[in-house]
């Protein structure tokens, strides 16, 4: 009964439309769940700085024994188009039946854990406090994460269900990720009159594109120029030109390499051709590594063996909430959810993926008691 509870949570959720920043009817369906399971249920006040519609939803399941306190969270936004979703089951499997996402990204972390919480309550097993945080706005640069205040972070560790693939799967390392937007000034002429008058932006734009650092640069790290806009006509010779892109790394030292790297190939495409570049460089988050022999990761690992899964330990180029939550002080991993093709409207995930993401969250708060 409580696997049909699960998946009609699921159900429920993923047919609420929440694209980023309108996240509230999603908090209050969880709120209802997650009060009524016997979670004392609080809103943060990060509404007027994310732009939401909610604060992110906190959430305390008192423990019933000493032990670690574990806090489970996900994120309640999805990508659009999210309007009008239908999930329907095909041999296991949930599609959307229309042209939509599923929402699977993050709604399936959302109800393992709502679920989780009502398992734990209806049980008489021990159990060490949980903690629940649901942010807003993870999908438009984890804002909602950024925006928690750390004294509502206090856990021993934090399990993060927003990864794709098979559950099992726990991300050990994610990389520090900069941004930037690159303003090139030249000087406009007319292109057919008095071009050796002029210094096309949109050229230092393009050169600097053609010699930064660009594509899988090692086993860590990437770079990318993501757009190049500039120019008002064919005709004049273009002043202004705007560049956007960004470097990753799992090592920090060689991310603030790349970034210079980038920083140089800019500056000189500029003064090549005697203009100027403004550049403001981002850091979206910061990287975290686990050792091989961290405690957090024998007790996940130690819950996988106990509901029958095998533990991979998995390096990622992508972001998350769980690299913010690292950074403010909770160890934290992040685990596959089962959910697969995100962001696009062949998303999907199998029922039982669902039901084994659960078993794994509840195994994992089991683990922690004394």
């Amino acid at each position: 009964m409580s696997d049909e509870r699960l998946l009609q949570t699921f159900f429920d959720l993923v047919r609420i439309p929440s694209p980023t920043f309108k996240e509230a009817a999603v908090a209050r369906y969880a709120a209802d769940a997650l009060t009524d399971a016997g979670a004392r249920v609080t809103f943060d006040k990060s509404a007027a700085r994310t732009g939401s519609d909610t604060g992110n939803l906190l959430a305390e399941l008192p423990g019933t024994a000493a032990g670690r306190t574990v806090l489970l969270s996900a994120h309640m936004d999805t990508v659009e188009p999210c309007e009008g979703v239908e999930p329907v089951v095909v041999d296991g499997e949930i599609h959307s039946a229309g042209d939509t996402v599923l929402g699977a990204d993050d709604k399936a972390g959302v109800a393992a854990i709502v679920e989780v919480v009502r398992r734990l309550a209806e049980s008489n097993e021990p159990r060490s406090p949980v903690r629940v945080v649901l942010t807003v706005a993870e999908e438009k640069g984890l804002v909602g994460a950024k925006a928690l205040d750390p004294a509502d972070l206090e856990a021993d560790v934090a399990l993060v269900l927003d990864a794709d693939g098979d559950p099992g799967g726990i991300v050990v390392a994610s990389p520090t990720h900069y941004t930037f937007s690159a303003t090139f000034h030249g000087r406009a002429s007319h292109a057919g009159v008095e071009p050796e008058k002029g210094r096309s932006a949109v050229v230092m734009a393009a050169r600097a594109g053609a010699t930064m650092p660009s594509g899988r640069l090692d086993d860590e790290s990437t770079a990318n120029v993501g757009t190049i806009e500039g120019g008002t006509a064919t005709n004049v010779v273009a002043q202004t030109a705007i560049v956007t892109g960004e470097c990753r790394s799992l090592d920090t030292e060689r991310v603030e390499g790349v970034r210079d790297r980038m920083q140089r190939a800019m500056e000189d495409a500029a003064a090549g051709l005697e203009g100027r570049v403004d550049v403001v460089w981002t850091k979206e988050y910061e990287a975290f590594h686990f050792a091989d022999d961290d405690p957090m990761l024998e007790l996940v690992e130690g819950a996988c063996r106990d509901i029958g899964v095998e533990p991979r330990r998995v390096k990622t180029g992508g972001g998350s909430d769980g690299n913010i939550l690292h950074a403010k002080g909770v160890p934290t991993l992040v685990l596959s959810s089962g959910m697969r093709s995100v962001h696009g409207v062949d998303e999907w995930m199998r029922i039982e993926d669902l039901f084994a993401l659960t078993r794994l969250a509840g195994a994992v708060v089991r683990r922690s008691a004394d």
